[in-house]
């Protein structure tokens, strides 16, 4: 009888105690460790054990990441992928493994390799930037784009929003467009070598807020930060805050918190029985300016 009893004692644990994985595609940018630990967090809350693993930005350390976490009996992984295309193996792997993957700001490009995929809708936030910075340069000048990832489709559907906007003002003139990565230090760099190229531009618009604050740096040095706009897009604390000190133009505010809360919440709900998700969940991007920066705080909107 003893027996008996412990054996079910043994199985009702093993029901109530599952394991979430929070894989992203790197730490070494503030706005990625925000999104990770918020999803961390709120797993936590709702009675999981959980786990952040870093990519670094590299498709084979993520592979690394989800066969970890396969072979550890993780029962869901809240993602953030590294590329579009390279990520697709790695969520095709957890689902063949019976793991639901819910993806956290960047997709795959699949549609039915993730049980659902909560994004920012990049497109529509960057035709805001494209508006006002066509509004805030008079319509002409010559400006330069600095790219992120690649291999992310965050990157071109940022891209692609900015100049369904720009690309109609023939007085508006893109002089170079090169990647940085979304990193910081590249951006520096990149932005270093285009004043040499091209000292005369009026604009730099980088697709997200580390490179813009990178590019800020650059211009700083370079002594042209007074004459060269600087506008990015994520809603990173730092540049929230040079926004309010008249330094970057604007920022499109992603909400990683929403994002990530919302993974954690849909595998709440896949544990317990929920097996209709949306397969592509968009979260709306807010614009920042000068004008209404007050309203904001870093990766979100005041409370």
């Amino acid at each position: 009888m003893v027996m008996v009893l412990c054996g079910c004692k043994s199985g009702s644990d093993q029901g109530k105690h599952k394991k979430v994985a929070v894989i992203v595609s790197t730490l070494n940018n503030p706005w990625f460790v925000v999104l990770a630990q918020t999803a961390a967090d709120q797993a936590k809350s709702l009675g999981y054990e959980t786990k952040i693993f870093d990519s670094q930005n590299n498709t084979a350390i993520e592979a690394d990441n989800f066969e970890n976490a396969i072979s550890a009996g993780y029962n869901a992984i809240l993602f953030n992928p590294t590329d579009a295309d390279g990520s697709v193996s790695n969520v095709l792997e957890a689902k063949s493994a019976g793991i639901p993957v819910f993806c956290m700001d960047r997709e795959v490009n699949s549609v039915d390799a993730a049980t659902s995929q909560i994004l920012s809708d990049n497109y529509s936030g960057c035709v805001a930037i494209g508006k006002y910075f066509a509004e805030k340069l008079n319509k002409q000048g010559k400006y330069v784009e600095i790219l992120g990832l690649v291999g992310d489709n965050n990157t071109w559907n940022r891209s692609k929003g900015f100049h369904s906007v720009v690309d109609f003002f023939p007085g508006l003139t893109m002089v170079a467009q090169q990647s940085a990565d979304f990193d910081r230090n590249k951006a520096m760099e990149v932005m270093e070598s285009i004043l040499q190229a091209h000292p005369d531009i009026n604009a730099v618009f980088c697709g997200n807020d580390a490179m813009a604050s990178g590019a800020y740096q650059a211009l700083v040095a370079a002594g042209k930060a007074n004459d060269i706009k600087v506008f990015g897009f994520d809603g990173a604390q730092d540049v929230i805050e040079s926004i309010q000190n008249k330094k970057i133009m604007a920022t499109g505010m992603q909400f990683p918190k929403v994002m990530a809360k919302t993974a954690a919440i849909y595998a709440d709900e896949y544990f317990k029985g929920k097996r209709d998700f949306p397969k592509k969940m968009p979260v709306a991007v807010e614009l920042v300016t000068r004008e209404n920066v007050n309203d904001y705080t870093g990766y979100g909107k005041k409370e």
